[in-house]
């Protein structure tokens, strides 16, 4: 068991300081019950939550999702055979297959959401874990802490499982089709991977890390935003901390950078909105894979799937594909767009609900990459000379860095730019309190 305690039972702890990330109002975190989340009063963002035993919760899953996926890559994945010519393949020839069909970046794509960037969260929340419960840090634990938060959007074991079955339903009807180990196993590591980052108290994980919390800065005013009193919060261990004359500042308690609102948020949102529209067409136009039966080549594009799947009764899959692959690539591009044209004249005009739109299109980017892993996981499958087989087209590497640049542009994009003139709460009202430099109200 771990002796440190939670925030709000250490013996000096205080009402501590937050500034939500997506409005930027300040408040002051209230006691939290294992179970339960502190959510912002103005946008609704959540600003912490609780877990009983969070370092043992943390610990065991993330031990639990390394062994899975030791044994994910370890067994044969699936097995195909169509008159008496088959195949068997390990999970990790998804991605090697993909090089061998010189799609070096796409090959890169899926070996790193899938394989190599939870691997690394794996270590990194064992390592963490492991150094809470010594009576000394282990090394780079704050860095290696940092680290967490950045590889968690890049991570889509769960994607891939999703591609896993509607490329299972395209080859049941053409071939006979087993499971093996592996397959089970990789179901068992995505989800034990998905527990492990929702187990994650981040609140918590920098309060034992450092020991407590340091001070805030003195005079902070709680109703009012950050960016008003020359503050920040910081995106990765919550800390609030002031900034120098030019809106920038270094989080006293993690190392991370602060900004009063990310540098050139729309710039980088609209230049990479266009550069994914511009390579949207041609990963419409252009063959996302080709299909071999009986020495004839046939192009399939991203909609002829759809109709392909669709002909034959395959309804499910074909809505699961026509919404991943065209409805939402294409709404999170019109929303993106559409939150960038409003944020500079955004007084006023719903921001709540677009907050929520927000994080709407943020959360439903990476499933576009549900084709780009059907791809994948058939041109590996299915290589059966010319009675069948299966090749990615130019469309595949156009596709995935569509799905990349809208991600990154997500990312990039500030939403506490929404609601910078709303009209606030004054400082100096009655739902307003000033707290000195240890952290008390006078």
């Amino acid at each position: 068991m771990s002796e440190h305690p939670a925030p709000e039972h250490h013996p000096t702890s205080r009402r501590r300081l937050r500034a939500c990330h997506e409005c930027d109002w300040v408040m002051a975190l209230p006691p939290l019950q294992p179970g339960q989340q502190a959510c912002c009063i103005r946008c609704g963002g959540v600003l912490a939550k609780r877990n009983a035993l969070p370092v043992q919760r943390c610990l065991a899953l993330a031990i639990s999702a390394s062994i899975a996926l030791i044994a994910a890559i370890s067994f044969p994945f699936i097995r195909f055979s169509v008159r008496g010519i088959g195949n068997q393949i390990e999970v990790t020839q998804t991605a090697t297959e993909m090089l061998a069909q010189h799609q070096p970046i796409v090959a890169l794509m899926v070996l790193m959401a899938v394989f190599v960037l939870p691997a690394l969260y794996l270590m990194a929340a064992v390592w963490v874990q492991i150094s809470l419960l010594l009576p000394h840090r282990l090394p780079w634990s704050r860095t290696i802490a940092r680290m967490l938060g950045h590889i968690t959007p890049w991570m889509m074991a769960d994607v891939f499982i999703v591609g896993t079955m509607v490329s299972l339903i395209k080859i049941a009807g053409l071939a006979e089709v087993s499971l093996g180990v592996s397959f089970w196993a990789f179901i068992a590591y995505a989800l034990l991977l998905l527990a492990t980052t929702l187990s994650l108290d981040s609140d918590w994980l920098w309060f034992s890390l450092s020991g407590g919390e340091p001070s805030a800065p003195e005079g902070i005013h709680t109703g009012a935003t950050a960016a008003s009193q020359n503050l920040a919060g910081c995106h990765t261990c919550g800390l609030i901390g002031r900034l120098d004359e030019r809106g920038h500042g270094t989080c006293e308690r993690c190392g991370e950078k602060l900004h009063a609102r990310k540098p050139r948020s729309l710039q980088y949102s609209w230049a990479l909105l266009l550069t994914a529209a511009v390579l949207y067409i041609p990963a419409n136009l252009y063959p996302i894979m080709y299909t071999t039966s009986l020495g004839s080549s046939d192009p399939n594009t991203i909609i002829g799937g759809v109709i392909y799947l669709a002909s034959h009764g395959s309804w499910p899959v074909a809505i699961v594909i026509f919404v991943a692959s065209v409805l939402v690539p294409i709404g999170k591009m019109l929303a993106l767009a559409w939150l960038c044209l409003v944020a500079p004249r955004a007084p006023g005009m719903r921001s709540s609900t677009r907050t929520r739109l927000y994080r709407l299109t943020e959360f439903i980017g990476r499933w576009s990459m549900v084709d780009v892993f059907v791809v994948a996981i058939l041109t590996a499958l299915i290589r059966a000379g010319a009675l069948m087989s299966v090749s990615p087209g130019p469309a595949a590497l156009a596709f995935a860095c569509v799905v990349i640049l809208t991600m990154v542009a997500a990312m990039c994009f500030d939403p506490r730019l929404l609601w910078d003139e709303v009209s606030s709460a004054k400082i100096k009202g009655s739902d307003a309190s000033i707290y000195d430099n240890q952290g008390r109200t006078p």
